[in-house]
């Protein structure tokens, strides 16, 4: 999914968002020919603006039929406004549209990129597997732009989208079963941070074997897989932080420990058992995505 932003709202668009404060919708600007209309059935839906809250409608704009979708941001909190872009986007996400223009009104630009936060962490989703999927329940979004001067440039977005990104990678490599992540292909996935400048150690087994490392060793037995030890660097201060805030998450890819004594029920969920490993893994994509100053 696409995100950008606009001097001005694009004449042609197949969904516009308003994003609307608490009992604040009769000074919200809308800019739309059926603007009044709009208001007067957001009232009578009970629509307040309060976090979380949508609104749907369509209008007729320019010619064309627009699905219009007011967004309540609450009293403008960091979650708020999160939980209004998830909102939104829920709303359009599967609707068939697949141009959607944010309009923040009076938002400032942090408060505009907790907004697109919420959407871009709502719309992730894996569906590779689904083999039974019809076209009407496959997302259908592919460009969400706002209408904001000085936007496209802003840390506060390259920021909280570069931490958007760490979360979906994180969230990808939990989802994967056993047979596709696995230590080799674990730390294949992780090899596009390199060109983003992210260091890379990575040993095998006779690497482990000599610094004696027994107890990793002993769990990687139990599998047909080789082991590997990822260890990944990000030294964004330049060599000015000598000593590194250090990282260690697990990545057991299956955990096959006492197997004999597990119920069946819920087996699968041992995929799950590498959660650490993969969270330091988004970690380190948000740290070099964002060029944090940080050493890790």
């Amino acid at each position: 999914m696409k995100f950008e932003a606009f001097a001005a709202r694009p004449v042609r668009q197949d969904a516009i968002v308003f994003a609307v404060q608490q009992d604040r919708l009769d000074s919200v600007e809308l800019h739309l020919d059926q603007a009044a209309l709009v208001k007067d059935g957001a009232l009578k839906s009970r629509f307040k603006g309060t976090a979380g809250s949508v609104f749907e409608t369509f209008v007729n704009q320019d010619g064309m039929i627009v699905r219009v979708v007011l967004a309540g941001v609450g009293e403008g909190s960091q979650r708020d406004l999160e939980s209004a872009g998830g909102a939104a986007i829920a709303k359009l996400l599967t609707s068939g549209v697949a141009s959607v223009t944010v309009e923040p009104s009076d938002l400032s630009i942090a408060q505009i990129a907790r907004f697109l936060f919420g959407m871009k962490l709502r719309s992730w989703r894996i569906d590779k597997y689904r083999t039974t999927m019809s076209d009407d329940a496959k997302p259908s979004v592919t460009q969400i732009g706002v209408v904001k001067g000085g936007f496209d440039d802003s840390a506060e977005w390259t920021h909280l989208s570069a931490l958007a990104d760490g979360v979906a990678l994180t969230r990808e490599l939990v989802s994967e079963p056993a047979n596709v992540i696995y230590p080799e292909s674990f730390v294949e996935r992780c090899e596009e941070m390199r060109a983003l400048g992210v260091e890379f150690t990575v040993l095998g087994q006779a690497e482990m074997e000599a610094l004696g490392m027994g107890a990793l060793l002993g769990v990687s037995q139990g599998s047909v897989r080789p082991p590997r030890l990822l260890a990944m660097r990000w030294d964004g201060s330049g060599g000015v932080k000598k000593k590194p805030l250090a990282l260690v998450g697990k990545g057991v890819t299956f955990d096959t420990g006492g197997i004999s004594i597990k119920p069946a029920a819920g087996m699968e969920e041992m995929k799950w058992d590498m959660g650490g490993a993969g969270a330091v893994a988004g970690t380190m994509l948000a740290l070099a995505k964002r060029k944090s100053p940080a050493h890790v």
